[in-house]
């Protein structure tokens, strides 16, 4: 693992932006602070107090991340000092060389692409990135990619086929650019094409969600061998605001929508969506960068490993039957309502009408 750090990378906190379940938190982490000023300064032994203070923080943080809910989860997915796409590329990558353009229209800086060593394994690493800084934030627009950056990645995709090299996909997106000129340039079909290409691409492929997973912009690059969801990362068919604005016509109940698209990586797991929950460091991603990429690094790592010894037919016949199996429902047991639900895989429409259809008998001469 590369030991170059950044700014989001060094561990230290920020108290310029805080959730509110985090604001507690944060007054015994200032507290810390201050008390390790004043030993430096006066020369005073409040070693003691440090370490009861500090063992009570990490208590009240574990009490405060074990009981988030459905919209806690996504804050801390959005939350601005979590690290980013450029950030582990920092942390993870050696080697790293960016490729640029879909060879049609432009460079898409939301979506980046290149050739990378991830854990001594040679791969392409494709991912959103939404900038750090306003600036930075504006030519991503913020981590929204256009048909060009799809194109871009499926070009990527595609060399890396070539080339017999493993996909290793980070996402981390709200949701596609919704403009105009989006719309114009052909994003459905764009990211349509990437899913009926990625079902039968001949190399190994694995995808992360680290921060965001929203809707088709992140199912675009994410039809996978292996798909993990970090810890408190959400992915879902669309945002929470989006979501809100279509059933309650407000963004105001976004919290609301939030638990009812059961979009956490528990529920996830539970559904049978995802492969794996990559656990975080106590508090998020956001207090250590470095654990947070160390634990993504094995991930890859160990299920890269994993699809190397599988033969690429049987890898494309997986991910085909795994894409065709996907689908659940809740139902009530027979016991009653009070009792808890239970998950059943949903049949096609097609299967059911086929094995209904009374078979066919020949007509009359």
């Amino acid at each position: 693992m590369s030991t170059q750090t950044s700014a989001a990378d060094n561990g230290a906190v920020s108290f310029k932006y805080m959730l509110e379940f985090e604001k507690p938190i944060a007054k015994m982490e200032q507290e810390v602070l201050r008390l390790e000023a004043d030993q430096a300064t006066s020369g005073r032994d409040y070693s003691e107090m440090i370490r009861s203070i500090r063992e009570q923080l990490d208590a009240t943080l574990k009490q405060a991340y074990s009981n988030l809910t459905p919209w806690e989860n996504v804050q801390v997915a959005r939350h601005p000092k979590r690290p980013l796409l450029r950030d582990y590329i920092r942390m993870l990558c050696k080697d790293f060389c960016e490729l640029h353009g879909d060879r049609h229209i432009a460079d898409d800086r939301a979506l980046v692409c290149g050739f990378a060593r991830i854990a001594g394994a040679k791969v392409m690493l494709i991912g959103h990135h939404k900038g750090r800084d306003t600036k930075e934030r504006i030519e991503c627009n913020f981590g929204c990619a256009h048909p060009e950056g799809y194109r871009k990645a499926l070009r990527c995709m595609k060399l890396a086929e070539k080339f017999h090299v493993p996909v290793v996909a980070l996402i981390d997106t709200p949701g596609a650019y919704p403009g105009v000129a989006s719309e114009e340039r052909g994003i459905a079909h764009a990211i349509a094409v990437n899913l009926m290409e990625m079902s039968r691409l001949r190399t190994p492929f694995v995808a992360c969600v680290i921060g965001e997973g929203g809707s088709g912009g992140a199912l675009g690059i994410a039809v996978a061998d292996q798909i993990a969801v970090m810890e408190y990362a959400y992915y879902s068919v669309i945002s929470p605001e989006g979501c809100a604005g279509i059933l309650w016509k407000s963004a105001e109940h976004a919290a609301r929508a939030a638990n009812a698209l059961k979009l956490t990586p528990k529920e996830l797991r539970r559904l049978n969506l995802i492969d794996a929950v990559i656990e975080e460091p106590l508090g998020g991603a956001h207090r250590d960068a470095m654990a947070a990429a160390r634990s993504v690094e094995t991930w890859i790592s160990r299920s890269l490993q994993d699809l190397s010894r599988v033969k690429t037919e049987t890898l494309v016949k997986r991910r085909y039957d795994r894409l065709r199996n996907l689908g659940s429902f809740f139902v009530n047991t027979a016991e009653g309502a009070g009792q808890e639900q239970k998950v059943v895989k949903q049949r096609s429409r097609k299967a059911a009408s086929v094995s209904a259809a009374p078979e066919a008998t020949p007509a009359a001469g």
